[in-house]
């Protein structure tokens, strides 16, 4: 008789849960039909851990979040930015009673499309392709046909809604059009963890490289949120779990002051930071990049080596034998890690010395 430990836990679930969390054993399930035969963990778990397994996962740490390719050891990657959604979004399903599991699956597979060079990348291949780019859109091809060998990693309804929909670009943190939102409590908490991090963890690394001070920050936003990323992940954290269980309405909540201050804090980062021209220059160098790539690789093949998972054994293919040559390039520069971007370009691009012996 085998173990039942995942009986176990989805059984805890619906005893200890929310009423507005979503419960393992009630998921929608798979983009495709599968055989469950997991005696210990819940799908949502079995999700999180084919996400960290995943190759496309471990290409973030070499991917930007805000300054392109790094040197410094301790500005944020792509990786260490999910990282830190997942560890926000777990702490808020946990004070909220919500499925825990399902968050932090959303949260370390939200950003698995993302261009090299961020949202340059983005920016460019949204420009090139015929039918657009959107970051999110990619996450969800990734998981659903590009990795494990073109199988996909065959995730929940849950995970995949989560995935679509935690983008808000310029939009507001929590809309009043509900359609805008993933259909899950859990994806919406992962939708406003992202929020947090990354205005935390940006205005952080802006700190560490001298493009702003403290000082520079408005007092007022200070006296709400503090002085350290700490201070006002927890300010944030703490507001949306009291606002939340509060009103106990099945949505989410901030206070208005809260609000307020993240979606000024978010402007002061557009203004002081990702506008800066240190940063703008750089991402116009990035963005050069990309088009250049994108229009080589429409007419020759992808080079050898296992560098992308655009086929099982590497990249060796000629765009005649697709028939959409546009989406193999995408797919192929979609993948590319900030330095492999740079290698490919140097080495296509750039002359090499000459020597006669």
């Amino acid at each position: 008789m085998g173990l039942k430990i995942r009986q176990q836990l989805e059984e805890l679930e619906a005893e200890l849960l929310s009423p507005h969390a979503c419960l393992s054993s009630e998921s929608r399930g798979r983009f495709k039909e599968e055989p469950d035969r997991c005696d210990l963990r819940t799908v949502f778990q079995r999700d999180r851990d084919r996400i960290i397994h995943s190759k496309t996962f471990r290409r973030l740490k070499h991917k930007t979040q805000v300054f392109l390719a790094p040197a410094g050891d301790h500005y944020r990657t792509r990786l260490t930015h999910v990282l830190e959604v997942a560890q926000i979004a777990r702490t808020m399903a946990v004070c909220l009673r919500v499925n825990e599991y399902l968050a932090e699956a959303i949260a370390l597979a939200h950003d698995l499309g993302h261009t090299p060079f961020g949202h340059a990348g983005e920016f460019s291949l949204n420009e090139l392709h015929p039918g657009g780019f959107k970051h999110n859109i990619q996450s969800l091809r990734v998981v659903d046909v590009l990795e494990n060998n073109r199988q996909g990693l065959n995730l929940t309804w849950e995970v995949r809604n989560g995935i679509a929909k935690h983008s808000k670009g310029y939009g507001e943190i929590l809309p009043a059009d509900l359609t805008e939102l993933p259909s899950t409590f859990e994806g919406k908490v992962v939708r406003v963890a992202d929020i947090m991090a990354y205005v935390n963890h940006d205005m952080d690394d802006a700190l560490r490289a001298g493009m702003i001070k403290e000082s520079d920050l408005p007092p007022d936003l200070r006296g709400v949120v503090g002085d350290s990323s700490s201070q006002r992940i927890d300010a944030m954290v703490r507001d949306l779990v009291g606002e939340t269980l509060k009103k106990n309405d099945g949505q989410l909540h901030l206070s208005e002051l809260m609000q307020d201050t993240i979606t000024r804090l978010r402007m002061f980062l557009y203004d002081n930071v990702y506008r800066n021209y240190r940063v703008h220059n750089e991402f116009v160098k990035a963005q050069n990049i990309i088009c250049t790539l994108y229009e080589y690789f429409l007419e020759h093949e992808f080079p050898n080596g296992d560098t992308s998972f655009c086929e099982p054994d590497g990249c060796a293919i000629r765009k005649q034998d697709k028939k959409e040559p546009h989406r193999q390039v995408c797919d192929f520069i979609a993948g590319m890690t900030d330095r492999y971007a740079l290698d490919l370009y140097t080495h296509i691009f750039m002359p090499k010395p000459w020597n006669v012996l």
